[in-house]
């Protein structure tokens, strides 16, 4: 039944009360003038995703106690502030250090382990700190600082200035002579060479390609694994785990090793004639793969082109590292740190014991547990295929964005992330502690889509992320902009709410939850800046539903956009302003081709793109020369 908000006299009830203070809402606005309340039911099920109990009476005037006496405390979990802000002067709502009793001792201790006194005139540095607090009254306490930048990085341009141009890839359909199965990033890289010196485009946009689940027996063609509803009809929740996993990625932390292109690696011109050649008929043999799915005019599922790529780089490990390639291997490991450790964990044990961690037995559902550490010891041969798969990746990916950048490319690759990762996968599996459980994010009804989305996805826990320093948040964003020139926002970083739905519910009965927006978006800055890239915002015309954000009746004030960092800029725009038809499609081999167009809309004539020798000798390569 609906939640009722207020008895006579107009006081909230205890649960309203309890649903506000955890950032819970009561009602929507799915369009203009009509108001929906939120079933009772869904507020107590996602309030207890986020640790609250509010099953009984007695359960909810415990958890409004335990909230108030939280809110005693001297200092909340983290605190996010722009650069150059003081404690007298922080915003209360990001910081609650406007509300530190007078005469409270501040001291910072910097992450490169410096000590300051913090006080009216201290400049604080960029990046995640230590907070102490200490009042009069003798109350100590610290906490995690964020000091973000005052601004999102905005999009490199050409000398002129001007904006220009760019391709939107689907990478798995990038198709050349040379591909196995699936395009890969060596296709990336000399489309990006093309694309700069022939078109002077300035970014390839690509869709997701983080590493996937594996399906090993996956051979029928795949679902769009950009879509953000898992089996492509609104409103249907995941009807299963495999039916999720040609649709979410696995992590959004590493790209996929499935677009490598294994005789690029070094080591693979070190095999031996009788290991190469078993290795080519293995390529040869992916390869051969899309010909055999639909007569070779649908997308091939990841599985099979996978498992000969894997058996093809099995040789070429058995060939030792050089001492550079082995200190450069050594370097990734140690910079990528727990990240790369837990997720190459779990793509041992999944090929153990199947790809959903909720699955496996006792005590390896921890990625912390001392079970979990034996049985990784037992395994550390497949650990560190693992891991050193996923530097290989690493490296191609890099030499993509620079072979871009050296063409002329103002940004290069933009990278659009996925909305989140599979609920069995390595993301979810290292990040547990700071996901909600019980229920998956979507989208409400909204115009002619009467039934919203179910996109299967675990949302984070804003409770936990403040907790945890937003630590898992950091770590996915610097993954993700490692090798970025650019990164679109997409439909879940930085929102100031999401659609929660609870497990066993449609779409429908769902209700937002609210973010600190100003958090995430701040460390959003602060990874961009660290990695010199840009954050793009979205196409209004192209988000999906649920993505504009407005504050509905019934929320908190407040929900939405802050003002303080602005809006993320589009290419070839002022901050500001949105990017307009700046990225085409790339011709899906053996699709006819299709229009490119310049920055403002227009088609431009493939015969202009042909033009030079080069041109016309990479557009027959993949072949998208008409006629």
């Amino acid at each position: 039944m609906p939640l009722p908000q207020a008895r006579s006299g107009g006081n909230p009830t205890r649960l309203a009360r309890l649903a506000e203070a955890h950032g819970v809402a009561l009602s929507h606005e799915p369009e203009p003038g009509r108001h929906v309340q939120v079933p009772e039911g869904t507020v107590v099920e996602v309030l207890a995703a986020l640790g609250v109990d509010a099953s009984t009476p007695r359960a909810v005037r415990a958890a409004l106690e335990r909230h108030e006496w939280d809110g005693r405390q001297l200092l909340p979990p983290t605190v996010v502030l722009r650069s150059g802000a003081r404690p007298v002067s922080a915003p209360a709502r990001t910081s609650c250090l406007s509300q530190l009793p007078d005469g409270t001792v501040l001291r910072v201790v910097t992450d490169s382990g410096t000590t300051l006194d913090w006080g009216p005139g201290t400049r604080l540095p960029l990046g995640v700190h230590t907070l102490f607090g200490h009042a009069p009254d003798e109350r100590a306490a610290h906490s995690t600082l964020i000091v973000v930048p005052e601004a999102f990085p905005a999009p490199r341009t050409r000398a002129s200035g001007e904006g220009g141009m760019g391709l939107r890839v689907r990478l798995r359909s990038l198709l050349s002579a040379r591909s196995r199965g699936r395009g890969d990033l060596a296709d990336l890289g000399e489309l990006a060479d093309w694309a700069g010196r022939c078109l002077g485009a300035d970014f390839l946009q690509l869709d997701p390609s983080h590493s996937a689940v594996p399906v090993p027996d996956e051979t029928a063609p795949v679902l769009d694994e950009t879509a953000p509803v898992p089996g492509g009809r609104a409103g249907e929740g995941p009807a299963g785990h495999a039916a999720l996993s040609s649709c979410l990625p696995s992590s959004r932390r590493f790209p996929d090793p499935v677009h490598l292109r294994v005789e690029d690696v070094l080591e693979f011109g070190c095999l031996g004639e009788e290991q190469r050649r078993r290795a080519e008929v293995l390529l040869g043999r992916a390869a051969a793969l899309p010909e055999g799915v639909s007569g070779g005019h649908a997308p091939l599922g990841r599985g099979a082109v996978w498992e000969l790529k894997r058996e093809a780089l099995e040789l070429v490990r058995s060939v030792p590292l050089g001492p550079g390639r082995r200190a450069a291997y050594e370097d990734f490991v140690a910079e990528r740190g727990q990240a790369l450790v837990d997720h190459a964990t779990w793509c041992a044990l999944a090929e153990a014991y199947g790809s959903d961690w909720r699955s496996w037995p006792a005590g390896l559902d921890d990625p912390r547990s001392a079970h979990t550490a034996r049985v990784r010891a037992q395994r550390q041969d497949r650990v560190d295929f693992h891991a050193w798969a996923a530097w290989l990746t690493d490296c191609q990916l890099a030499a993509a964005q620079h072979t871009a950048r050296q063409a002329g490319m103002a940004v290069g690759l933009v990278l659009d992330p996925a909305a989140g990762a599979h609920p069995g996968g390595s993301d979810a599996w290292s990040h547990q502690h700071s996901l909600a459980q019980g229920v998956t994010l979507g989208a409400p009804p909204r115009g002619r889509d009467a039934r919203g989305q179910d996109w299967g996805l675990p949302p984070w826990r804003p409770d936990a992320l403040a907790r945890a320093g937003y630590g898992p948040y950091r770590e996915v964003l610097a993954g993700l902009f490692r090798h970025a020139g650019a990164l679109r926002r997409g439909r879940a970083l930085g929102r100031s709410r999401l659609w929660w739905i609870p497990e066993g519910r449609p779409p429908a009965e769902g209700t937002y939850v609210r973010y600190d927006a100003e958090a995430l978006r701040g460390v959003l800055a602060l990874e961009a800046h660290r990695a010199s890239a840009a954050v793009l915002g979205e196409d209004p015309a192209g988000a999906g539903p649920g993505a504009r954000e407005s504050a509905a009746p019934g929320e908190p004030a407040g929900l939405e956009e802050p003002a303080g960092l602005g809006e993320p800029a589009g290419l070839g725009e002022p901050a500001g302003r949105r990017m307009r038809g700046a990225s085409v499609s790339w011709p899906e081999c053996p699709d006819p081709p299709l229009p490119v167009v310049d920055v403002q809309g227009r088609p431009v004539p493939w015969e202009e793109v042909a033009a030079s020798p080069r041109g016309r000798e990479l557009l027959a390569q993949w072949g998208a020369l008409p006629g």
